[in-house]
């Protein structure tokens, strides 16, 4: 193996390629804290592959000769990091990999290539959304979701696919995000004359983690993503994201996840309309004298909101803010990095802050509060009274204040 590559484009593609690698390989499959690369006609693919997320990067690459080498990924990305400013060669000499790069050369020992996984196929495309629009939504819905361990099914984002709707959904029990988008399904084969059939409804189960990382690095201006639902050689699960010169597929996580429409109502009572700059930054303030885990007291009354934390013998502090709201007399406890992951989260500079109960506040302060955005025509598809609800909706449980 002999080819050429230009600096920043072997480096971006390493250093993103290398991110998949395992932290802690087994003795066992120490080949899996390698990355591959794969030349062959005119270009050079960086590979990576853990058994459950495999990523690819390709680059352009004048070949001499073609070839398989398998380095240490970790190592590789370091060196690349560190090259002046000059095209890269890399040849095979013996057992090791020899990167020259102006002055400096770099001679690697090589892992055997035999032993490396095959890497799984992307499954047919499902089909198409725009890069920034998929990595936005993603992210919104992503801060919800679990980080144990010990309840996976928590930990993934449930991707439902319906017709041109996609709609994404993650939580841990004590919020849930949920976002829906337009996208582009791939068109359906049919017979000259046949009408295509009624799209089904597909449901996939993606870890977050690799979800969140995977559109963050599709989010380039342009580029268009394309998602692939299918199953692998062995009969795993698997999604499938590709993008530009990366592709990314991943196993999916098994389980039932909660059925999450149930919590959601179709309209809201009660609502409390604030400026998100404000409230964010009071509600920050605020929280300074809360331990970790306390909650801060959102307390509404016609036109204002004062917020409260701290009790007894702690620091204690209050910030008024103006609000617009004309419900009764109402206080909610919330946990305050779950309220601020939300604020932060809205594609708005308004929070519509939504409630069960207009009738009675004490049922209203232990029921699921909604926060949602400005709706797309100012009235108010948020709270019940349009005929469309909003493609963000963020439900945050209350914390009970005892006493």
């Amino acid at each position: 193996m002999k080819f050429r590559v230009e600096r920043d484009e072997f480096t971006e593609a390493v250093a993103w390629t290398a991110r998949t690698l395992p932290s802690r390989p087994t003795t066992q499959l120490q080949v899996l804290s390698g990355l591959l690369l794969d030349a062959t006609g005119p270009m050079l693919k960086v590979a990576a592959y853990d058994y459950e997320v495999a990523a690819q990067s390709t680059v352009h690459a004048t070949v001499s000769e073609e070839g398989r080498a398998l380095v240490n990924g970790k190592l590789l990305a370091e060196i690349t990091r560190s090259l002046p400013a000059a095209p890269v060669d890399l040849a095979i000499d013996g057992t090791r990999l020899v990167i020259t790069c102006g002055n400096a050369r770099f001679a690697l020992p090589m892992l055997p290539v035999d032993d490396y996984p095959a890497l799984p196929a992307m499954p047919p495309v499902t089909g198409h959304i725009e890069g920034s629009a998929f990595a936005a939504a993603v992210a919104q819905v992503a801060i919800a979701a679990g980080r144990d361990d010990t309840l996976p099914v928590l930990t993934g984002v449930r991707m439902e696919i319906e017709g041109d709707t996609l709609t994404l959904a993650a939580t841990d029990r004590y919020r849930l995000a949920v976002r829906t988008l337009k996208w582009r399904p791939a068109e359906a084969s049919t017979d000259e004359g046949d009408a295509a059939p009624a799209a089904p409804v597909t449901v996939a189960l993606v870890p977050a983690r690799t979800l969140l990382d995977t559109a963050k690095s599709l989010s380039g201006s342009g580029v268009e993503v394309s998602i692939a639902l299918g199953t692998g050689p062995s009969g795993e699960t698997l999604a499938g994201f590709a993008g530009s010169t990366r592709q990314t597929t991943t196993r999916l996580l098994e389980g039932q996840f909660p059925p999450y429409r149930k919590l959601l109502p179709d309209s809201s009572p009660l609502i409390a309309q604030l400026e998100i700059a404000p409230l964010q930054e009071a509600v920050r303030r605020v929280a300074l004298v809360a331990a970790k885990t306390a909650p801060v007291q959102l307390a509404f009354s016609p036109d204002h909101l004062v917020l409260e934390a701290g009790t007894g013998g702690e620091a204690q502090a209050t910030e008024t803010l103006p609000a617009v709201y004309d419900g009764p007399e109402l206080a909610v406890a919330f946990n305050p990095s779950y309220l601020l992951d939300a604020l932060g989260a809205l594609e708005s500079d308004i929070v519509r802050i939504g409630f069960a109960s207009a009738e009675d506040p004490a049922v209203a302060a232990n029921k699921p509060a909604i926060l949602t955005g400005k709706s797309g025509a100012e009235g108010d598809a948020a709270d019940g009274t349009g005929s469309e609800l909003p493609d963000y909706r963020y439900l945050l449980m209350p914390i009970r204040l005892h006493g």
